[in-house]
């Protein structure tokens, strides 16, 4: 199986994660989720593996989740994955997927036990810091 990241490059902390998965000794598949979209059974299947729901998936910032009333109590998570399939950018990101499992990657440092390679030297963000080794 080979590492997949579903990356936006517009967003710090998918390309740290990315930064990361590299700095391991991996190059990632790398899916734009914005310019490809999600189908159903794709949201599904990846929700199960990393033990998300839609709503716990839903990027609430940065996102039209507020306008599209999907942050109310009562949203079922089928409206949910529905309007995730319509506009992209509501699933949080990135997540990852890696023979060690599958995660929403955020903070940057949960892909630590996704690598297939532990890092041996230390990875720093965009931002200078470091990203802490298990």
């Amino acid at each position: 199986m080979t590492t997949v990241i579903h990356h936006n490059p517009a967003c710090g902390t998918s390309r740290n994660v990315l930064a990361v998965i590299r700095a391991s000794g991996t190059e990632p598949v790398v899916i734009e989720y914005l310019d490809t979209g999600w189908t159903k059974p794709q949201l599904l299947a990846l929700f199960a593996a990393a033990n998300l729901t839609p709503k716990t998936a839903l990027r609430t910032t940065k996102s039209p989740a507020q306008e599209l009333g999907l942050m109310e109590p009562d949203v079922s998570d089928e409206t949910i994955l529905d309007a995730m399939i319509e506009h992209p950018v509501l699933v949080n990101r990135p997540i990852v997927c890696s023979p060690k499992g599958v995660a929403l990657c955020r903070p940057s440092e949960t892909v630590l036990p996704l690598l297939e390679t532990p890092l041996t030297a230390p990875v720093f963000k965009e931002d200078g810091t470091e990203i802490l080794r298990p």
